[in-house]
């Protein structure tokens, strides 16, 4: 791959090990840039990208930030105590403490570690908003006798277009979905768009066999999902039963503004949704091990 025509990612983060983003022994990488902007999201700092406005400069306490000839916002990862100040004082949903990788920069990080690795998860913010990056990188592991072992998974909101998944497809070897609300006007309320796509992408990743997981967030008495379990069960009904159902629990972790406010979901309240749902589908259920 020559180095004009190598695609780069903006990435806000790379986990070189996890069990909880796909089956097994996972690196996982979180690019930047979402088009949601969800009232709940536990990870704001991913939805937009710096603007090199400054306002996080003056107030780094380790002094990582400062600002270049050009008048951009500068991170020193070595200075960096990763105190996150810097993520409280954005006013853009933003972070300066981003790192610009080529397909072959990842390459590199995931041939260090692919002993140790079942696949690699790309996640976000919304992964698939920089597509190109994720086909091309799939594309390298599934080409590299070394790596093609390792299994490449997608975590998204589901609003590609098909036409997108089509592209990654032929690399893909799994996918994991959120649905945040059945009704449309309650989706559009809690994220800023609707959910129509999101449902036509999963049942097309369904019906090529690379949905792995669909994710349920259960925000008790502002989602719809627990009024509306026959839908859902109708749903999922038509998904393989393969396909496993992963309750998730509204919490307060990174979450700001309004959303601070609603009530957290408690171990209780998911209780009853698995139970309302689990007779209805027999798809493999997984709750939450902890609430915090």
């Amino acid at each position: 791959m020559s180095v004009v025509s190598e695609k780069r990612a903006i990435i806000s983060r790379i986990l070189n090990f996890s069990c909880v983003d796909g089956p097994g022994n996972r690196l996982v990488i979180f690019l930047q840039g979402c088009n949601f902007n969800c009232i709940s999201c536990h990870n704001p700092h991913t939805i937009n990208h710096c603007d090199h406005c400054g306002d996080c400069v003056a107030g780094c306490p380790a002094q990582a930030l400062s600002i270049n000839q050009q008048q951009k916002v500068v991170w020193d990862e070595s200075l960096c105590t990763q105190c996150d100040q810097c993520l409280d004082t954005c006013p853009k949903s933003s972070s300066p403490k981003v790192r610009h990788y080529t397909v072959s920069d990842v390459m590199a990080l995931i041939r260090k570690q692919h002993l140790f690795l079942s696949g690699v998860t790309v996640s976000g913010g919304e992964a698939t908003l920089q597509l190109p990056f994720i086909v091309d990188l799939f594309k390298a592991i599934k080409s590299d006798a070394e790596l093609n072992h390792l299994s490449c998974f997608i975590d998204s909101n589901g609003y590609l277009a098909e036409s997108g998944w089509q592209r990654v497809l032929p690399y893909l070897d799994g996918a994991m979905i959120d649905l945040k609300s059945w009704q449309n006007e309650t989706h559009q309320w809690l994220v800023g768009r609707d959910n129509h796509r999101v449902i036509e992408s999963i049942r097309l990743l369904a019906a090529q066999d690379k949905l792995y997981e669909l994710r349920l967030l259960h925000i008790p008495g502002k989602s719809d999902l627990d009024d509306e379990v026959d839908a859902i069960a109708t749903l999922i009904n038509r998904l393989p039963t393969s396909v496993i159902v992963r309750l998730n629990a509204f919490q307060h972790h990174g979450v700001v503004g309004e959303a601070l406010n609603w009530s957290k979901c408690t171990e209780r309240q998911i209780e009853e949704f698995h139970q309302s749902l689990s007779g209805k589908i027999t798809n493999s259920i997984v709750l939450p091990s902890v609430y915090l």
